[in-house]
């Protein structure tokens, strides 16, 4: 996380998730258009619009740069900078109706996650994170709780049908483990890890667009994000994620992950 990041990259990123918040919260609530993709999972009218807005914005004013997008694929893959979207990061929570589902923008430099946002337009709750600054919810800076101790931590997952047969088997002992396990949230359960009301995440199969955006967010709360083996998140890495509040609970938590 040593590559420094602009601020107008930061203002660029907060005027992406106006736009996008705009699109969420006209759709929110109302009978909408859903397909489902080929991994039947559940796309809308609204996840393409969000995302068409928002690539429009970035070629307009960054043209260099790449973005890679939950809908619509990656373009300019190795540009020096890549704009990673996920237009609604809990699609299904979307079309339920209920308020836990994130934009979430990030922006990544050489194959690392720089700067982060998730963006609940329907509470109007922000999480910004940029490397070499503290994160911010609703411009007001947050950090993570100090639970050293699985015992103690509260878990949370968005669902066990993430994991293969294997890893379910050692999440099910890890949840068996800690103090609490909550489950749903998606990028929402990592704002509240920035926050300090959660401990502990773990999760498995994400996409960069799933990730990227929590990386800078978790980082600047004074919590660490990983994958399974303890190393640094990139856009290459396989998506097996375990964020917490306090680096000491990363080696306890790949101890059970990947006995």
């Amino acid at each position: 996380m040593s590559i420094s990041c602009s601020t107008d990259f930061i203002e660029f990123a907060n005027k992406l998730a106006d736009a996008s918040g705009v699109i969420l919260r006209d759709y929110f609530r109302k009978p909408i258009s859903v397909n489902l993709k080929l991994d039947q999972t559940p796309v809308s009218i609204a996840d393409q619009e969000v995302e068409k807005r928002i690539r429009q914005l970035i070629s307009d004013t960054y043209p260099d740069h790449g973005v890679w997008g939950e809908e619509q694929g990656v373009e300019k893959q190795d540009a020096e900078f890549l704009w990673v979207i996920d237009p609604i990061d809990g699609t299904k929570s979307y079309l339920a109706g209920r308020p836990i589902f994130g934009t979430l923008i990030s922006l990544v430099c050489h194959g690392k996650p720089i700067l982060g946002i998730i963006d609940q337009p329907i509470l109007n709750e922000r999480w910004q994170g940029m490397c070499g600054f503290t994160t911010r919810f609703n411009n007001t800076e947050v950090s993570t709780r100090n639970c050293s101790n699985i015992e103690n931590a509260t878990l949370s997952v968005t669902s066990p049908d993430m994991f293969n047969q294997e890893e379910k088997l050692n999440f099910l002992e890890l949840s068996g483990n800690v103090s609490m396990t909550i489950y749903g949230g998606d990028c929402y359960s990592y704002g509240l890890l920035a926050n300090g009301l959660i401990d502990l995440i773990v999760e498995a199969d994400l996409k960069p667009y799933d990730f990227c955006a929590l990386v800078p967010i978790i980082m600047g709360a004074g919590g660490s994000i990983t994958d399974w083996h303890g190393k640094e998140l990139n856009v290459r890495s396989d998506g097996r994620i375990i964020a917490a509040g306090n680096s000491e609970l990363i080696p306890q938590v790949k101890a059970v992950l990947t006995a």
